[in-house]
C-alpha cells in the first residue's frame, strides 16, 4: 500500500503560483457579486457619508460601476417602498446596511435586518418596503447594470400576502 499523500506527490499548490488564478479586478460570478456587496457593507467609510434621507421619494445614489454591473445605495424613510417590480434582464444582490426592510413576494413576506442579503435572478418579482419606525439603508448590485424596472399590479400579490398573513397570525 502506498502511503504517499497527494500533497507529498504534488507538493504545496501555494508554492506553484503559475497554477493559481489571478485575482479578478471585477466580480463575474454570483458569489463574487455577493462578496462585493459584503465588502462594501463592511466599509462604512465608503458609503455612510453619502446617505441622504428624502421624505418625498426614495433617495438613491449610484455608488460604483464596473464592466457589466452597477452598485446603488438607497435610503428608505418609514413607509417608503419600491412598489411591486422586477429588474428586467438583471440579476441582483440586495443587502440591508442599516435598519430593517420588508421584502414581499408571491410566497409571503420576510423581514430583512442589517446584514441580511437577498440574491435574485432576472424576472424575480418583489416589493421592498420600510415597515419599521426608523430609516433604513440598502445596497443593490445589479448585473448586468439595471436598464429597466417593470412595475407589476399588486392585486394578485396582495391577495397572496393576505393569505400568508392570515396563516401566520
Amino acid at each position: 500500500m502506498n502511503s504517499d499523500s497527494d500533497l507529498q506527490i504534488a507538493g504545496d499548490i501555494l508554492e506553484v503560483p503559475h497554477l493559481l488564478q489571478a485575482p479578478r479586478e471585477h466580480p463575474a460570478t454570483v458569489a463574487e457579486f455577493v462578496g462585493l456587496a459584503r465588502s462594501i457593507a463592511a466599509d462604512r467609510a465608503q458609503w455612510e457619508h453619502l446617505v441622504e434621507y428624502d421624505a418625498t421619494a426614495r433617495w438613491y445614489h449610484r455608488l460604483r460601476t464596473g464592466p457589466g454591473y452597477e452598485v446603488w445605495l438607497l435610503s428608505w424613510v418609514p413607509g417608503q417602498g419600491s412598489g411591486l417590480h422586477d429588474h428586467g434582464r438583471s440579476s441582483g444582490v440586495l443587502t440591508v446596511l442599516d435598519g430593517e426592510l420588508t421584502e414581499r413576494t408571491e410566497r409571503g413576506k420576510r423581514a430583512l435586518g442589517a446584514g441580511a442579503q437577498r440574491v435574485f435572478a432576472p424576472g424575480y418579482v418583489h416589493e421592498v418596503v420600510n415597515d419599521a419606525l426608523e430609516a433604513a439603508v440598502s445596497l443593490h448590485v445589479y448585473f448586468p447594470g439595471l436598464t429597466e424596472m417593470p412595475m407589476h399590479t399588486a392585486c394578485a400579490a396582495l391577495a397572496s400576502y393576505e393569505q400568508v398573513d392570515a396563516v401566520g397570525a
